[in-house]
């Protein structure tokens, strides 16, 4: 297999991590999780009070992140975060793997998870209208972004649909998604889309 690099992204709650970690786990690739490589390395900024959670500095994570898949001495990386799109050197990527969750069912999740309502809000919005997908997008195109709805899909199931597009059983698509129709139909378009 040719050296690649993988990019999990999505919002927060939509399973990244636990993806992230089962498909290097399965191609015998170095897991990196960008929150923890920015904690553990210093590459932070300060704090966003307000948002109560880190501000990195990009340039830094551009330089580390560029550092650690030129010194992998494994055939792949997956990298795990948010803002990955934004981070990985354009070159280097060979697919980025945009993890989405229908709004009502990410809510509740965030809710156990105990995010604060703005937050709450802040992310919800973020999943209705495409961030993480339009990011990933404006930066690589369309050919190696792929869109995957994880909604009532165990992490199991979605790193096999990962893994199906990888090993070309399956075709790569981005916009499959339509949130905001969704909501619609279901009469929450409202509620979820008051920030």
């Amino acid at each position: 297999m040719p050296r690649r690099v993988i990019i999990i992204t999505g919002t927060p709650c939509v399973g990244k991590t636990t993806v992230a970690r089962m498909l290097a786990t399965k191609l015998d690739s170095l897991y990196v999780n960008l929150t923890d490589l920015a904690t553990s390395e210093n590459l932070i900024l300060g704090i966003d009070k307000k948002r109560n959670s880190t501000i990195v500095s990009l340039r830094k994570m551009k330089a580390r992140i560029h550092q650690i898949i030129e010194q992998n001495p494994k055939d792949s990386t997956v990298i795990d975060g948010h803002y990955a799109a934004n981070v990985v050197p354009k070159n280097l990527v060979s697919h980025i793997f945009v993890l989405r969750r229908n709004p009502v069912e990410l809510r509740a999740l965030m809710e156990k998870s105990g995010f604060s309502n703005p937050k709450m809000w802040e992310n919800l919005t973020a999943e209705i209208l495409d961030v993480c997908l339009v990011d990933a997008l404006t930066i690589y195109g369309g050919g190696k972004v792929c869109e995957i709805d994880t909604s009532g899909k165990t992490p199991r199931k979605v790193m096999e649909n990962i893994m199906d597009i990888l090993e070309g059983r399956s075709g790569c698509y981005a916009g499959t998604v339509d949130w905001i129709g969704k909501l619609e139909s279901l009469g929450l378009l409202g509620e979820y889309l008051k920030t």
